[in-house]
């Protein structure tokens, strides 16, 4: 799982990153009173790459969700079957369950890029400019980077996270072995 995630992550931050990178390569949207087609035609394109990054780093965090409730529902019907202890039961769901604190805070920030850039929109009625002290633009910028930041921050621990998962199954396989040998009953 580990090369799996990171394969999956290192695409959806490039995903972000592009999508930042787009951003800044916008423009003046009020160039020819909104009606400049190149300038229009970089904001469509950066729309849709951040859609492309939510639904990117959403997915990775899910699967990643998933993966630790498989193993986790894996490792409490083998461990009742074998008659384990529940203690590494209990330490996979401590990891999946700590994971959620970090998985909800960058859909927050996602979601709050989003929305910051409907407001940087100069066609948009709404502004915060005067509440920020700073331009709607700067402001949906500096939340798009921090994003990113926090993004790969918890990209970083849950790397860490299925490692001692991992650690937790095979655990589980050598002492499930061990009694399967000690009934001998079959291995492989």
């Amino acid at each position: 799982m580990r090369r799996i995630f990171l394969t999956l992550a290192v695409l959806a931050n490039i995903c972000m990153v592009a999508a930042l990178v787009l951003g800044i390569q916008v423009g003046d949207p009020l160039a020819q009173g909104g009606a400049d087609p190149e300038v229009n035609a970089r904001i469509g394109t950066h729309m849709l790459i951040g859609l492309a990054a939510l639904t990117s780093v959403t997915l990775v965090h899910a699967l990643l969700f998933t993966y630790f409730m498989g193993t986790g529902r894996w490792l409490e019907e083998t461990s009742t079957a074998y008659s384990l202890s529940s203690d590494l039961h209990k330490a996979n769901q401590k990891l999946k369950y700590g994971m959620m604190p970090g998985i909800m805070l960058v859909f927050m920030m996602i979601l709050a890029t989003g929305c910051l850039g409907a407001v940087a929109d100069p066609a948009t009625a709404v502004s915060l400019a005067e509440s920020t002290g700073i331009t709607d633009a700067t402001l949906h910028f500096s939340v798009g980077v921090l994003t990113w930041v926090v993004n790969l921050i918890v990209n970083f621990t849950q790397y860490i996270r299925i490692g001692r998962n991992t650690l937790i199954v095979e655990k589980v396989l050598a002492e499930v072995r061990r009694i399967r040998l000690e009934r001998g009953l079959a291995v492989d």
